[in-house]
This record gives C-alpha cells, structure tokens and sequence, in this order.
C-alpha cells in the first residue's frame, strides 16, 4: 500500500527527521530525539506536524443536525469560534473514533447556513466521510459534506512557551482565546484557523493552513521552537492519559465505550445520537471494566498488548499504551482492568516478557 504523504514531507527529510507509518500517512517519528522533543514541549515550545490528522468539512442548513446525530456531545452549545471534544459510535455504543467539532464563523458559510468542521484520527478521514454522506442521505438531510484533508496542513504549537510563539507571528489578538476556542487569523502571512487545543496536556495551539502554504507557516515556527516527531507527541499524551484511536480502543480488536474509555464526559443523552440508547442502558447499569494509568514499580517498560493479573496471578486487564516516562524517569502505561481494580493505589502486576512485574494503578495524568 502507497503511504500517504504530509505536505512537507520532504522538508522534514532534509531536517534529518526518522520516519513511521501511522494510520497509513508516512509521518516524521523524531528529528533529534523523543526525549529532547518531549522535554522542549514540558519545559519550553515545540511544533508537531500533524497533517495527517483528518479533515471534514459540514455545512448547510442542516449541518447541525448531521453533526448532533453522529457525535456524543451537544453540537447546539456550539458558538461560532467555539469546539467540542466528542465521540463517533456504532448502534452499540462503542467508539468508532473521537473527534473536535469546530464551529466556524457563519461568515464561512455566506448563505449555505452553519458550517462546521470536524477532525477525524489519521486514516479515519474516508470512513467518515462515507459515514456522514450516508446519514446525510438516509435522512434527507440538507447539508454539503467534503473531505478536506488533502486541502488543509495542520501543525500544534505546544508547550508553556507556546502561546507566545504563536501570538508573534498572528495578526489576530490570539491570547485572550480560551481552551477549545478558536479563529481565523493571519500567521506568518498565511490565513490559518488558530484553534486554542492540543494532545500534550500543555498549553498552545493546533493551526490548519493552505496545504500549499505548509512550509511558510512551519518554517515560523521550526525556527522558533523545537520541531517534534510523533515518537513525543505520543509520550507526551501518555503521561496525561489521552486516549489514542485505534490502540486504546478500536471497534474490533479493543471495543469500548466512552463510558468505559474514561471519556463519558463526552456524552450528552438529551441528545439523539448514534448509539444514544445503548449508552443510556450502560449509564444506567454501570460499566464492568475502566480505562486506568498504571505505574510500574519494577524495572520494565509495559507495552500495548501486555497482560495485567491480579495478586494472585490471574489475568484480569491488559495494557493498550506503555512508555518510559521522559518527564518522570518511570514506567507507565494505560490500559482497561474490572472496576474493583480501578481504585488509586491498587496493586496489579503487568506481564512484561513473561515476568510479572509489580505495579500501582493511578489516575493520570502521572506525577
């Protein structure tokens, strides 16, 4: 399978940047190091290509609604300039993908009614877009619906340092911008939609600009701050306890809800979404198992897939995301264990290469 390429990708090479596949894009890993870049963004700034991010373009008189029926959360508390984190689920309730709703300036839409725009995880980006064209058509909605990834770069500017960076180069007051708060602004010459959001636990912004205009707005930046591979971002998110699409839950191989992804905050059952009604019975029930930070004791570094047991020695979880903490000079990982295990403080072991290794669950982010 041919790898899709981020704009600058050749950029990137020429930096000296280490390369993976993720989500079928071929993404840049590191540049200098996962734990230079990590500790730049903890301790100062740092910028991220995230290009392979998808976008998803919605507008008409019935984009509310298309949006309100596919996503968990309240897309009417939506002001323009205003986002939402939230859920895409199945019938069942489990999570096909998460996801931030952006309201964009009704301006943007002219007479076409409200518009929005919403970014799926890499590789999603077809799968949603089939999926809003079908509701869209099943319920005879009126609403465009355009995949925009290829139109659009996205890069995330974090860390304390970070709102600075950004603020020298907008020609918009960008500063005064609360979290999931977002607008359109001029940044190193190039109009960007400026959003108030990140998946570091740091402070900063996530830009989408022109993917013809790429290198103009990175190279601001790069120049700036550190440049970051998706080896930290990936670090960094794991010591606050983000999810990950597609490794800490997937509809197939690690099926769960939002109320078990540690994410039910997401979910709004005065609204008809998707998977509404399992979600509503699972509220109501309780849930059997949790998404947990878990903190190894011992020497070992616990990986996605690795069993977690019980003091006795039976399995009762496994992990979906493990790292050495760069911050914190520990092993820590997340991952799913009964809810009788879920307290803080509760001791597990994590099977890492066939030796049981002593571990205390913790709620992240880790400290």
């Amino acid at each position: 399978m041919t790898l899709r390429k981020p704009p600058l990708r050749e950029v990137h090479a020429e930096r000296g940047a280490s390369f993976t596949e993720f989500g079928g894009w071929d993404m840049p890993v590191e540049f200098d190091s996962i734990r230079a870049e990590h500790r730049a963004v903890r301790e100062a700034a740092g910028v991220f290509d995230v290009s392979h991010m998808g976008e998803i373009e919605v507008v008409g008189p019935d984009a509310t609604a298309l949006l309100q029926r596919l996503t968990t959360n309240d897309v009417t508390e939506l002001e323009p300039g205003e986002a939402q984190y939230a859920g895409i689920c199945r019938e069942d309730g489990v999570l096909l993908d998460d996801t931030v709703v952006y309201r964009l300036p009704d301006e943007r839409a002219g007479d076409a009614g409200p518009a929005y725009l919403f970014i799926p995880n890499a590789g999603h980006d077809e799968q949603m877009h089939e999926r809003w064209v079908d509701h869209r058509n099943d319920a005879d909605l009126d609403a465009e619906v355009r995949n925009a990834t290829e139109d659009w770069a996205m890069f995330a500017v974090q860390g304390p340092e970070a709102p600075d960076v950004v603020a020298r180069e907008a020609t918009a007051d960008v500063l005064p911008l609360s979290k999931f708060e977002a607008t359109f602004s001029e940044v190193a010459g190039v109009e960007c939609w400026v959003a108030r959001t990140g998946y570091t636990g740091e402070d900063g912004f996530e830009l989408l600009c022109p993917w013809d205009e790429a290198e103009t707005v990175w190279s601001a930046f790069a120049d700036a701050c550190e440049p970051c591979g998706l080896g930290a971002r990936d670090t960094l998110r794991i010591e606050q306890g983000f999810l990950l699409s597609g490794q800490d839950f997937h509809p197939e191989d690690e099926p769960h809800t939002p109320y078990e992804a540690g994410i039910g905050f997401v979910v709004d059952l005065d609204t008809e979404f998707v998977g509404r009604d399992a979600l509503a019975e699972q509220d109501e029930v309780g849930i059997e198992e949790s998404f947990v930070g878990i903190e190894l004791l011992e020497r070992g570094v616990a990986r996605h897939g690795y069993d977690v047991t019980d003091e006795d020695g039976h399995v009762v979880g496994r992990v979906t995301s493990g790292t050495m903490s760069p911050t914190l000079d520990k092993p820590v990982a997340l991952g799913y264990l009964p809810v009788g295990l879920t307290d803080p403080g509760t001791t597990v072991n994590v099977v890492v290469r066939g030796s049981e290794k002593r571990a205390n669950v913790v709620t992240p982010p880790f400290n």
